[in-house]
């Protein structure tokens, strides 16, 4: 089941053109979380999505899909 993150995860990844093992070393987890995530399977704690958030830099607010 997609959510406002996964959906939001997969456009920013694509727009930054990385693949989710280059993303997984960034932030230090492994791709198959990453595709759990972009896939709705599971939901990153605060500190990944501090991660993600300063990787892509964007808020968390954007990165959750709280804001465009």
């Amino acid at each position: 089941m997609e959510t406002n993150f996964s959906i939001r995860l997969k456009e920013l990844r694509s727009e930054k053109q990385v693949g989710q093992t280059e993303l997984a070393k960034a932030i230090g987890v492994s791709n198959g979380t990453i595709s759990l995530w972009e896939n709705g399977l599971r939901e990153p704690t605060l500190t990944n999505l501090l991660a993600l958030a300063k990787y892509f830099k964007v808020s968390l607010d954007y990165l959750v899909g709280l804001e465009d």
